[in-house]
């Protein structure tokens, strides 16, 4: 089948297309992928959600700004999926599913509760072509974290690898998680932040949210007894299969250091943070392989490679990923796993019970 997939992160930066050919088990062929960036203004209003979501209990409920955030996200991840048809020559035919993450605001699998703001129905209706979305509900439903999500896709691309031994996934966006792979045995966790506290704190102190490269972080000196008060909060403890909130770390702020000094430290805490998890894991990996937006942080690449030594940590391009990409291309995957009625989730990845399906179909008319 060719799925396109759309995912918008907790780095709040934009909606990633990718188009993949896939039975739900192989992967037959990668296709083009896209970026639709977010305005100023949109990350603005996606703020403001997120900190409207953080009373929820409901997760019908769109109080305060999620109902206009619900209208942009579905809005924009429209926009992004006509654009690509249109750029790539593609009609709306050519495509039989579309696999919709949207944004989440809220998660808290504590209480039963997950939060993804975006109407699949809508978006099916306005592009013509079936849409998979919410697909992390059934898992929390059924008493697990509902993330991460992607394991069983980073598996799918790791056996294309054809490598001997245990490989780690780490997929660093907003929050950062990992998944372990061996054979047949997956196990999966969010680790800790990924680039949502250093992207805070970015904007906060130049107006532009984001470490561009790395660059401040290179320049400044890591607070080490910040990182290790940060490390001894409760979640650094649990073992996995374990999952984060954007703003579960919110309250750790860098204030009074300089801003060099302030993305060293934050930068050194995620991969301190990813780091740790090597403890929990069955066997010692060979290789580590990064994608998402972190991967693009040389400073970031740096601490992991100097942390997990004398393991291999490789960039997801590095093997012919599109590391970007990657996570639009598994919720594409995951789409034809959901119609086929195959596993999304699994015991070693989420805690769930028994390896359980996903998702809502939503049919244009």
């Amino acid at each position: 089948m060719r799925a396109i997939g759309l995912m918008s992160g907790t780095s709040l930066d934009g909606v990633d297309v990718a188009l993949i050919e896939t039975d739900g088990d192989a992967i037959d062929g990668f296709g083009p992928a896209s970026y639709r960036a977010y305005s100023d203004s949109e990350r603005d209003l996606l703020r403001k959600a997120l900190a409207d979501a953080v009373s929820l209990t409901n997760r019908d409920l769109r109080p305060g700004a999620l109902a206009e955030a619900e209208a942009l996200v579905t809005r924009a991840h429209a926009e992004a999926v006509e654009t690509f048809l249109k750029s790539n020559s593609l009609t709306r035919d050519a495509i039989d599913v579309i696999g919709f993450h949207g944004q989440t605001v809220l998660h808290r699998p504590d209480r039963k509760l997950t939060v993804q703001i975006g109407d699949g129905t809508a978006l099916a209706k306005t592009l013509g072509i079936p849409v998979v979305f919410d697909m992390r509900a059934a898992d929390v439903a059924a008493g697990g974290q509902g993330a991460p999500l992607v394991p069983v896709y980073h598996r799918a691309l790791v056996r294309m690898l054809n490598r001997n031994g245990p490989a780690v996934v780490v997929n660093i966006g907003g929050v950062a998680n990992i998944t372990y792979i061996d054979g047949d045995t997956l196990m999966a966790c969010d680790t800790g932040p990924g680039n949502a506290l250093l992207d805070d704190f970015m904007l906060r102190t130049t107006g532009e949210a984001v470490d561009r490269d790395g660059r401040m972080a290179a320049k400044g000196r890591a607070d080490v007894e910040w990182i290790a008060r940060a490390l001894s909060l409760p979640f650094f403890g649990l073992r996995p299969p374990k999952s984060l909130d954007r703003n579960d770390f919110a309250a750790l702020t860098v204030n009074g250091m300089s801003v060099e000094d302030g993305a060293a430290t934050l930068t050194a805490f995620t991969a301190e943070s990813i780091a740790m998890i090597a403890s929990s894991l069955p066997k010692m990996p060979a290789s580590w392989i990064v994608v998402g937006g972190g991967a693009s942080n040389p400073t970031l690449m740096r601490m992991l490679g100097e942390r997990l030594a004398p393991a291999q940590v490789l960039r997801g391009s590095d093997l012919g990923w599109s590391g970007d990409a990657v996570e639009a291309q598994a919720f594409a995957y995951m789409a034809v796993r959901s119609l086929k009625g195959l596993p999304l989730t699994f015991p070693g990845t989420t805690g769930v019970m028994t390896p359980l399906t996903g998702g809502v179909l939503a049919k244009p008319r």
